[in-house]
Parts: structure tokens; C-alpha cells; sequence
């Protein structure tokens, strides 16, 4: 299932931050929930209302914002 199923944007929720569908947990924070270390396995075991696919599809999101960003060559130090 591609992202674009579970993760929407809507102005009135998180001040139009992504999120999954049908709840207020922005992408964002289950990205920084992996970041800072936590595993699928915690994640869904303190938000039981996720799913697996949810959090893949949070990577999924960031993955193809990623893509899509602009590379600015670095200035010579």
C-alpha cells in the first residue's frame, strides 16, 4: 500500500503537519521516535492505535520528501 493512503495533510490537524490518517501523530514524530532509537515494536506497543504499515508509510513520506529536496553546492571552507 503506497503512503499516499495513510499519511494526509489537512490544515486543521497539526497546523497541517502530515499525519496518519485518522489520528493526530504526525510523521515527524514517529520519525524521531526511530531516530531516537525506539523500535517498531515500542512504538506500537505505546501508540496501539498505529500500525505497522502506518510506520512504513511515515518512511515512505520521508523517504520521497528526501528525494525530492534541492542539493545547493557547499561554499569552499
Amino acid at each position: 500500500m503506497p503512503w499516499q493512503d495513510r499519511i494526509v495533510i489537512d490544515p486543521a490537524v497539526l497546523v497541517g503537519k502530515p499525519v496518519v490518517r485518522g489520528t493526530r501523530i504526525s510523521v515527524e514524530w514517529v520519525v524521531d521516535l526511530l531516530a531516537a532509537g525506539w523500535s517498531r515494536e515500542q512504538i506500537l506497543e505505546n501508540y496501539p492505535h498505529l500500525t505497522p504499515e502506518d510506520i512504513q508509510a511515515c518512511l515512505g513520506y520521508a523517504s520521497e520528501l528526501l528525494h525530492s529536496e534541492k542539493i545547493f553546492p557547499l561554499e569552499p571552507a
